[in-house]
C-alpha cells in the first residue's frame, strides 16, 4: 500500500504542477475560467469523502478503492481530448470527486489493515506521499521546460498510467475480511452517537470535523500564504520559494516516524492539538513581522515559518486521523471517517480564500488574527475531544445490559 501511495501521489504532483499551465497554454482558458474550473473541483472533493465512506460501509473497500483509481484514469485521458469548457468543467469536477474518494479509502483500507498501529502507518503513508509529491513536481518541471503541447500531454499520460498501476498494485494487496469497516456491536462502548442514526445526526462528532477544518490550515499556509506574503509584502528574493517545499518534504521524511511515536493513545492525540495551534500561532508571528526585517530577516523569518507550518502538519497529520478514528463509533466506523475527511477538502477550497481575501488583505494583523484564532480553536478541540473520550470510557465501564428472557 505504501508503494501504491508513492506512485499516486507522484502522479497527483504531476497534475498538480502541470494542469494551470495546461489549461491556459494549451485548451487556451483565461484566467476566470480556470478559477471556475478549480473552484468546481475543490466543491466536488468536499462530496467525494462522505460519498466514499458511504460506500465503504456497504462494499468491499479495495473493489471500491480500485474503482476510484480507474475513474481518475478514464478521466484524465478525457481531458486529452476535451476542448469544451463545459464538459472540461464537468471532467474536472468528477476527477477531483474521484481523487477525494481515493484518499479516504486509502485511509479506510489501511485503518483495517494496521489496526493498533495506524499511527505509525500513517507516519509511513505521510513520508512516502511526500516523497511521491516531490517527485511528481520534478518529473513535472521536466516537462514544463519543453513547453509544448506535447509535453503536456505526456505528463497527463503520465498521470493516468500511475492511477493504473496503483490500481494493480490495490488489486494485488489482499483485503482483511469483513465488508467496509463494519464489525459487530461490542456493547455500549459502541455507541458514541446515537444509535443507528449515522454521523450526520451526531452533534458531537459534527462538532469535531468542523472544528477539524482550521486544524488543517497548515497546507494553505504553507503552499499559498508563505509563498504570496514573501512576494508582496517582505523583500526575500523570489528564489527562496522552492526552498520552503524542500524544507517540508525533509522535515517531513525525517521526523514523522518519531512524532507519531509520541503520540500512541486517544488522549495523546487530543493534547497534540493544542500543540497545532501554538505551532500555527508562531508560524503566524512570524510572518507578521517578517516585512519590517530587510531581505536577510525576511528570509530567516519565512524559512522558520515554513519549519513551524511542518510542524503544525507534522502533529495534525497523526492527531486528526487519530481522533477521527477513536471518536467514531466502530460499527458504523467508514462512513464516520468519510465525514470527517471532509475538513481537508473543505479547507482546501476555502482556505486559499480565507488567506488571501481576508488575513493577507489585513496586513500583519491579519496574520496575528489568524494565528490567535486557530489557537482558540485548538484548545476548544482538545476539549471537546476529551470530553467525548471520557464520554467513551464511561459507556466501556457499563457492563451490558442482559436481554429480556421470552
Amino acid at each position: 500500500m505504501l508503494l501504491a501511495q508513492l506512485l499516486d501521489r507522484a502522479g497527483t504532483g504531476v497534475w498538480a504542477a502541470a494542469c494551470v499551465l495546461y489549461f491556459t497554454f494549451v485548451i487556451g482558458l483565461d484566467a476566470g475560467q480556470v478559477g471556475l474550473l478549480l473552484g468546481a473541483s475543490g466543491v466536488a472533493g468536499i462530496a467525494g469523502s462522505p460519498l466514499a465512506g458511504h460506500l465503504a460501509d456497504r462494499f468491499p473497500v479495495r473493489s471500491l478503492l480500485i474503482g476510484a483509481h480507474l475513474l481518475r484514469l478514464g478521466t484524465l485521458c478525457l481531458m486529452l481530448v476535451v476542448t469544451d469548457f463545459v464538459l472540461l468543467l464537468f471532467v474536472v469536477a468528477v476527477t477531483h470527486l474521484g481523487d477525494r474518494g481515493a484518499k479516504t479509502l486509502e485511509m479506510l483500507f489501511a485503518t483495517r489493515v494496521a489496526g493498533d498501529r495506524r499511527a505509525t502507518y500513517q507516519a509511513l503513508s505521510r513520508s512516502s506521499a511526500n516523497a511521491g509529491y516531490a517527485l511528481g513536481a520534478g518529473l513535472a518541471a521536466i516537462g514544463l521546460a519543453v513547453g509544448t503541447r506535447g509535453a503536456y500531454q505526456v505528463l497527463i499520460l503520465a498521470d493516468a498510467l500511475s492511477f493504473l498501476v496503483v490500481a494493480a498494485l490495490v488489486w494485488r494487496t489482499k483485503e482483511p475480511r469483513g465488508r467496509g469497516l463494519v464489525v459487530p456491536p461490542a456493547g455500549p462502548a459502541d455507541a458514541a452517537g446515537p444509535a443507528g442514526r449515522g454521523p450526520w445526526r451526531d452533534r458531537g462528532y459534527l462538532r469535531f470535523v468542523l472544528l477539524d477544518i482550521p486544524m488543517h490550515l497548515d497546507d494553505s499556509i504553507l503552499g499559498i500564504g508563505i509563498p504570496l506574503w514573501l512576494v508582496g509584502r517582505t523583500e526575500a528574493p523570489h528564489e527562496l520559494i522552492p526552498a520552503f517545499l524542500v524544507v517540508n518534504t525533509v522535515l517531513v521524511v525525517l521526523l514523522q516516524l518519531q512524532v507519531s511515536a509520541r503520540v500512541e493513545t486517544a488522549r495523546q492525540a487530543a493534547g497534540a492539538v493544542a500543540l497545532y495551534g501554538v505551532a500555527t500561532f508562531a508560524c503566524c508571528a512570524l510572518l507578521a513581522g517578517a516585512g519590517a526585517g530587510g531581505v536577510w530577516g525576511a528570509s530567516a523569518a519565512l524559512l522558520a515559518a515554513a519549519v513551524l507550518a511542518t510542524a503544525a502538519e507534522l502533529v495534525r497529520s497523526v492527531s486528526s486521523w487519530e481522533l477521527a478514528v477513536r471518536l467514531a463509533p466502530k460499527e458504523a466506523r467508514a462512513s464516520y471517517l468519510g465525514v470527517a475527511g471532509m475538513a481537508q477538502s473543505v479547507q482546501k477550497s476555502a482556505g486559499p480564500l480565507l488567506l488571501t481575501g481576508v488575513v493577507m488583505a489585513a496586513g500583519p494583523a491579519g496574520w496575528l488574527a489568524l494565528g490567535t484564532a486557530v489557537a482558540g480553536l485548538s484548545l476548544v478541540q482538545r476539549r471537546s475531544s476529551l470530553r467525548r473520550l471520557d464520554r467513551l470510557e464511561r459507556l466501556e465501564r457499563t457492563p451490558p445490559v442482559p436481554a429480556a428472557s421470552g
